[in-house]
Formats: structure tokens, sequence, C-alpha cells
């Protein structure tokens, strides 16, 4: 794939802007969507600005070179309710949610110095292309069920976070393929920016749609034609207009978790280790399926430089510092990953500009109830392309390998298979994923196999 704009590459500022809002658009249903799903008092503003900072500290510890945005990681979602078990005070849920981030970053910091020591060619010899291509692969399909379920729903959301979906799937369905639509047409045949920017013009296209509708059906008293849920820009006046109608302070994790130590205990330690670092060992396989699928992009491996052990702690200290403020661990996006690679720009600076103006927008009211109001059925439209890129990404790195070989035609079927299946288990309070549990078994197939066939 020929990049428009590489790594090291530094857009012009007005271009540089328009791109980090569109990397921002990319990430954010599924940053703020696990703030939602786990509730207790945590909020969207301050997972928005954990996602920021967090990408930052990646930044650093990869020296600037792997272009992709740390968001909230929803592996971690069962772990973060542990948390919240039993009935605890907020104050202590909060501490927990620290207590347990901090756990799932040391396993990372210990992969990291084992790796800095024994190199990466034991992983190369683990998971090889045969394997890691079906994984990132299946990492886009696995998604693909939530992207369809997104195209028929609408703006309000219900108290676990998920779009609602809608009584008129026609309406939701018109404003997703518009969204599609759009976003295809500008990514294929779009000049100069318009090429470089089809998320932006893709979502503002459906909103515009959806705008349209939700005006005829307050006219006509019609609630199926009601696309967009004005409800978040009712809270910012529902007490008038002051400064926290433009300005507000999310609330951070740290400041509601320094009031619970008084309640903290070695039995609620212990189920908080027990619940967040068994998923980390989960998480560290998605990692590395993401970051050969970013090389692949980019065209320049980021297992050896900077080294795998750089992304390893620059995502485990990533995702402390967003728990810190936002209660999230992080983890790098797919959705990042899928916006690189459609519109070929690969910009650090652009992940980079991204973070701080993730940061930024977490203050600001309006721009937060504006994307809290952008309906489910639009980001449907614009996350059928980024998660078929996914999949086709993992396709690709498939095309050099040797099918015709028992070995590596099972290894790939039985990836595929489990993980589309849906193959997940549980260990305890534990669950290993459907990815997770086919990347391990793809790895077991495949070292037997090769192992018989030598």
């Amino acid at each position: 794939m020929q990049l428009i704009y590489n790594v090291k590459d530094k857009p012009k500022f007005g271009q540089l802007i328009v791109f980090a809002i569109q990397q921002l658009l990319a990430i954010m249903a599924a940053t703020i969507a696990v703030p939602a799903i786990v509730g207790n008092g945590m909020t969207a503003s301050a997972a928005l600005f954990g996602a920021g900072a967090g990408t930052i500290i990646y930044q650093l510890f990869t020296k600037f070179k792997s272009p992709v945005f740390l968001g909230s990681s929803f592996a971690f979602i069962p772990s973060m309710l542990a948390a919240f078990a039993g009935g605890v005070s907020m104050q202590l849920g909060f501490l927990g949610l620290l207590t347990g981030a901090l756990s799932a970053a040391l396993v990372y910091v210990i992969i990291a110095l084992i790796v800095r020591f024994a190199g990466v060619k034991w992983i190369n010899v683990l998971m090889p292309p045969v394997v890691i291509g079906p994984t990132v692969a299946l990492i886009g399909l696995s998604l693909a069920g939530a992207a369809v379920k997104d195209v028929f729903s609408y703006g309000p959301q219900d108290a676990n976070g998920a779009f609602i979906m809608s009584t008129n799937i026609w309406v939701s369905f018109i404003c997703a393929i518009v969204t599609l639509l759009v976003v295809i047409i500008c990514s294929t045949y779009g000049k100069k920016m318009v090429k470089l920017i089809p998320f932006i013009i893709g979502i503002l296209s459906g909103y515009a749609v959806g705008m349209i509708f939700t005006l005829i059906g307050i006219a006509t008293e019609n609630p199926a034609l009601q696309i967009i849920d004005f409800a978040p820009f009712k809270a910012l006046v529902a007490e008038g207009v002051g400064l926290s109608t433009f300005l507000a302070v999310p609330k951070f994790t740290f400041l509601t978790a320094l009031k619970g130590t008084g309640e903290f205990s070695v039995s609620y330690l212990a189920t908080i280790v027990v619940a967040y670092v068994p998923v980390a060992f989960v998480v560290f396989a998605e990692h590395i399926a993401d970051h050969k699928n970013l090389s692949s992009i980019i065209e320049s491996d980021l297992l050896e430089e900077p080294g795998l052990h750089r992304t390893l702690l620059g995502d485990g200290v990533g995702s402390l510092v967003g728990s810190i403020f936002g209660g999230c661990p992080n983890t790098t996006y797919g959705e990042s990953v899928g916006c690189v690679a459609i519109t070929r720009n690969a910009s650090v600076i652009t992940i980079t500009v991204t973070a701080v103006m993730s940061m930024i927008v977490s203050f600001i009211s309006p721009f937060v109830a504006f994307l809290d109001s952008i309906p489910g059925c639009v980001m449907g439209g614009v996350c059928i392309t980024l998660y078929g890129f996914i999949a086709v990404s993992g396709l690709k790195m498939i095309q050099k390998i040797d099918l015709e070989q028992n070995a590596n035609l099972f290894t790939a079927s039985v990836i595929l298979i489990t993980g589309i299946g849906g193959m997940a288990m549980a260990i305890g309070k534990v669950t290993i994923t459907a990815i997770a549990c086919a990347l391990i078994l793809g790895i077991i197939v495949n070292l037997i196999l090769n192992k018989a066939r030598k």
C-alpha cells in the first residue's frame, strides 16, 4: 500500500487539524462506550482525556514511530465490573480500577523485559504469518455483527450505553448507507483533501440526513423518524446557561479513588488482581496482532523498530495513565489502524495531535454533546469500512502463504472457524475471548503440524 503521508511526514497545519478530527471521530464511539457500559459513575469525558493522555505516553515510549491511537479496552470490561461487585462504594470501586490497571501494567512490563533480553524471534516462531494473518482478519470479522447492529439503530442509548434499535429500520438504514457510500466515494474518487478525510465527510453527510428525518419526525410527531437524540444538548441547558454549558472538568478517576483508601483490604486487592492479570495476557496476544497488522500497512516491522518491548511498555504504561484519569485501561485501536489504512495517512504527528485534541475536547461540553448525539446508524456506516479493512488486512497477510500445505491450511482454518464461531471460555471469573482462544489454538496446531513435518 502506497502511503500519502508516511510515519515521519508532517502535513500542513490546517490539514493536520482536519486529519486529527477524523481520527478522533473514528475512535470516539468505542472509547466512550466502555464507561457507559460499566457505569458506576464513570464518564465519557474522563475516558476521552485518559485515552489522549495514554496515547501520548505510548508515543513517547515508541519514539513516535507507531501511528496508532489508544482507546478504552473492551477486554477489561468484566474486570472493571468486578471492581464494583458486592455493592462496594464508588470510592473503593474507583480505587479498584486503578489497582487493577497497575497490576495489568506490571504484566506488560514483565513481558517487555523478557522481550528486551530474549528478542522477538520466539514470537515469530509462535506467531508466523499463517497464525497472525487469520487472527487479524478475525478481529475485523468479529466486529461485523456490532457494525450491522448499529446500522439498524438510532440516537438514544440504553442504560448499558448501547444504541437502541430503531422502530423504523429503513430510516436508520438509509442514514447508514448514505454514510457508507460517501466514505467509499470520497476515499476512491476524491481529490486532495477530500480523499484524505472521507470519514468526516461521511459522518457529516449521514448526520445531515438524520437531521432531516428527525425534523420531519418532530413536525409530524412521528418518533420513528427521530433518528438524532437531542438529549445531550438539552442536558447542557437544563439548569440554565452558564460556564458549565461550555466548559466542564471531567470526573477524573483518581480524585474519587483517593477517598476510598480507608476501605481497601487485602481480600479486595486479591479479587482485583485475579480479575485483571489474566486478561492482560489475553490482550497481549491482541497487541501482537494489531502491531503486525499496522506493520504491514506502513511496511515497517514495529516489533523490530522501535521494538516490541517499547510498544508493550507504551501500551502498559499508557493503559495505566488512561485508568488514572478515566478509569478505563487503554489498548491499541483497530478503528485507528483502519483509519490509517483507508486514508493512507500514517503520519504519527496526526495521532499525537489527535491525543491532545481528545484531552482538550473532554473539557468542551458542546463538543462532547455533539459526539454523544451522533446516531448509531451513522457510526454503523463508518464501522463497516473500518472493520472491513481490518479483516482484509489480515487476509492480505495470507496471500504469500502456501495453503496447499496441510499444516498452513489447517492452522488458518482452525483460527477462523473457532474465532468466528465465538469460542470464548470462562475460567473462574476470567473470560478468555474468542480471538484469544482462536489464537492459542492456532499456535498449538501450527507448532504440532510443523514439528511433525520436520
